[in-house]
């Protein structure tokens, strides 16, 4: 499998992107931005749009026009004092009908809409590669500097406020973070599926983990495990790899419902989603 050169470009991607969403998924399922995640990669189809009509980079634009949302969603919610959700549905909506809009009015051949649709890692250029690692560095070194500030916001942001830390900004980085993520994930699963990758393994991991550092670890394992059992199986069996990533994520997600019931039945200590 890895003696063909793509095999081993996408299995590096499988990898780069797998670390980065598991690591977010940590911050996105306890702060509950799930919905989040489907907004700005719907969002992210206006900002695309805009580069393939314009002839320009789609991945910059859609980079570009990613993070705007989803800083865009942090700003507008906290000081017009409506609910994120709210204002992601508004987002997801707009974003979508631009794109839709952009690419109807200016007919044309554009092939790489598919693959961004539905993700093509097997097409992952070394320039893909590059931004991939770019933007899990950025991801990395801005989590292990401000994790524990990260960790507080996700649970109280008054209380955070109150204690002094900078709430305002760190929540906006985070999701400026979070909208890069979304974009680099893109060639993987598309952007149908793209949420799937920043929410199952924080979610998968939440209902087995008994602290936060066990619960990042197994985001991570969850998330690795997905993005490269999928490429190995869509190798094999005439599946999508977006598709056989996501299947396999699901599954995992599955089993950690099954080992929490089995905990919870022979007595474990658990500690319930309801109370994060």
């Amino acid at each position: 499998m890895l003696s063909y050169s793509f095999m081993q470009r996408a299995l590096i991607a499988a990898l780069l992107v797998g670390t980065l969403c598991s690591v977010l998924s940590f911050f996105v399922v306890l702060k509950r931005l799930s919905f989040l995640g489907a907004g700005i990669s719907h969002t992210a189809l206006g900002g695309i749009a805009i580069g393939l009509v314009a002839k320009l980079d789609p991945v910059l634009t859609g980079s570009i026009f990613s993070v705007l949302t989803a800083m865009g969603v942090g700003y507008v919610s906290r000081a017009g004092k409506i609910s994120a959700d709210t204002v992601i549905g508004i987002f997801y909506a707009a974003g979508m009908a631009l794109g839709i809009a952009l690419i109807s009015a200016f007919e044309g051949y554009y092939p790489e809409l598919f693959s961004l649709l539905f993700g093509n890692i097997l097409s992952v250029s070394l320039r893909d590669l590059l931004l991939m690692a770019l933007v899990l560095t950025i991801a990395l070194v801005f989590i292990v500097l401000f994790f524990k500030e990260l960790l507080a916001i996700c649970f109280d942001e008054e209380m955070a406020e109150a204690g002094g830390l900078p709430v305002g900004p760190l929540y906006l980085a985070l999701l400026a973070v979070m909208g890069l993520t979304v974009i680099v994930s893109i060639q993987l699963v598309g952007i149908v599926l793209v949420a799937a990758l920043i929410v199952i393994p924080g979610a998968a991991a939440l209902r087995i983990s008994r602290n936060y550092r066990g619960m990042l670890i197994l985001s991570l394992v969850f998330g690795l495990a997905g993005s490269t059992g999928g490429l190995v199986l869509s190798y094999f069996y005439p599946v999508p790899p977006g598709a056989a990533i996501v299947l396999i994520l699901t599954i995992l997600f599955v089993l950690a419902l099954v080992l929490n019931r089995f905990l919870a039945r022979n007595d474990f200590p658990r500690r319930p989603v309801e109370q994060l």
